[in-house]
């Protein structure tokens, strides 16, 4: 088992490295200490079953639970592959749980790219940089600080509280989440509504700053294109080319202009934009509307329609060999409920004699923008940043709130962060140099901590 004192060594120490000497002796919060920590755990999910495993990071983590008195229980999917859950008993057992749960895989990042190693945690400039600084090892920080400072100040949250720390989301939580409500389920007894990630993060309009609440998120469609020709010598006049023919349609789809279909969430979300800026919805576009929340918008406008981006390429074996099959990855985010249509459709695109194979497929969901939790949120936020708006908003990516779906339980997106207005949040998430501000995590530790301790 892990020990606290043995987590993974940064190669220089993170706490000077791009700082003046004085920054050495400044204390860190917790929140950051432990999303340091965490990066420090290189956690990569190459996906397809490949991945580095969570299980060190999973036993830090049910280590600095245990200090807080709780009994974290540990579930391999496979070896390498752990998650790990723990409940949190409330003083008010009349009260439905309240699922809290982040992931402690990461995507790969390439370390010739970045500016700093991406698994040293390292501290500059105010930001803690590495990867998974928002992607989501901060949320897993602040759940496991805030828990410490309701503990400490009231002796139990408001009510149960089912902590969940998954692996293997990054690949679309098959042996995380997934396994987990299949095969264990009675771990979310009594549970009825989820936070997770990419939500509660603050937006600048028009000079001001507002949050998004994320209410839903776009269904999941992971597809291979396959195409197939004859194989010969790579002198020869040759048709019948593999490579060429999906080249042809994997550049057909990259460039193929989904249309703006607004759902319930998007509408409320841009009918709010536009009351903020004072703008007429009516004049003004949905895209144009979603470039006024600036960096926001990298999340914002993949909302408003499909997405389908080409992401990997295979084929071939030597150089002068023209292969007889060709093989394209294509990343499909579709509005909820419009899977099979978008399948039909992209089908459509890249020809009858392109053949497309589901590698993954997740649902859709969009949940009403109101309740006690939503209530609750908006509270919270107001009391920690007075007059600041909070917008639902639909995630163009997906979370583990997908599987938690399955058992009934509305997955809403909150790991609440006060971000400077410069800072291209959007771009941090798989992104080079990702990084957080130290005072947002901070900020995101109060608010969870109020959050646990009067909902």
């Amino acid at each position: 088992m892990a020990s606290l004192s043995n987590v993974p060594p940064a190669a220089t120490s993170a706490d000077s490295v791009g700082s003046p000497p004085a920054a050495v002796a400044q204390k860190l919060d917790l929140t950051a200490e432990i999303a340091r920590d965490l990066i420090r755990f290189d956690t990569t999910n190459y996906g397809e079953g490949r991945s580095n495993g969570e299980t060190d990071a999973a036993e830090y983590v049910a280590e600095k639970l245990r200090g807080l008195g709780l009994k974290p229980e540990l579930f391999d999917s496979e070896p390498g592959r752990t998650s790990v859950v723990a409940r949190v008993k409330g003083r008010d057992a009349s009260r439905s749980a309240l699922v809290v749960h982040g992931h402690l895989d990461v995507v790969p990042a390439d370390a010739a790219n970045w500016s700093v190693d991406p698994f040293a945690g390292v501290i500059k400039d105010g930001l803690l940089w590495g990867r998974g600084a928002v992607d989501m090892k901060n949320m897993d920080a602040m759940i496991l600080a805030s828990l410490q400072d309701v503990i400490a100040a009231q002796g139990a949250p408001e009510r149960d509280l089912v902590i969940a720390f998954f692996a293997d989301e990054e690949a679309g939580g098959v042996l995380g989440s997934h396994f987990l409500v299949k095969e264990h389920p009675h771990l979310f007894d009594g549970a009825a509504e989820a936070i997770s990630e990419v939500g509660g993060y603050s937006i600048t309009l028009g000079g001001k700053r507002a949050y998004l609440l994320q209410t839903g998120e776009k269904a999941l469609i992971w597809v291979k294109l396959v195409a197939r020709g004859e194989a010969g010598h790579g002198s020869r006049m040759h048709p019948n080319n593999a490579i060429t023919r999906l080249a042809g349609a994997v550049a057909k789809l990259g460039r193929h202009e989904w249309p703006i279909r607004l759902t319930d969430t998007t509408e409320q979300l841009l009918g709010e934009i536009a009351r903020i800026l004072d703008v007429d919805p009516q004049r003004v576009g949905p895209d144009e509307l979603a470039l006024a929340t600036g960096t926001a918008s990298g999340f914002i406008q993949a909302s408003l329609r499909t997405t389908a981006n080409p992401t990997g390429l295979t084929a071939g074996y030597k150089h002068n060999v023209i292969p007889d099959m060709a093989e394209a990855l294509i990343d499909i985010r579709s509005l909820p409920g419009e899977e099979d249509l978008v399948l039909a459709q992209i089908q459509e695109i890249v020809g009858s004699d392109m053949e497309i194979v589901t590698m993954h497929r997740d649902i859709g969901l969009e949940t009403e923008f109101s309740g006690p939790l939503i209530e609750a949120v908006v509270g919270t936020l107001e009391r920690h940043d007075p007059g600041a708006p909070v917008l639902p908003y639909l995630l163009s990516a997906g979370t583990d709130n997908k599987a938690l779906s399955t058992l009934g339980i509305k997955g809403y997106g909150f790991a609440p962060l006060r971000l400077p207005a410069d800072l291209d949040f959007p771009a941090m998430f798989h992104g080079v140099d990702e990084r957080v501000p130290l005072d947002a995590l901070v900020f995101g530790r109060q608010v969870l901590t109020d959050l646990f301790s009067s909902y």
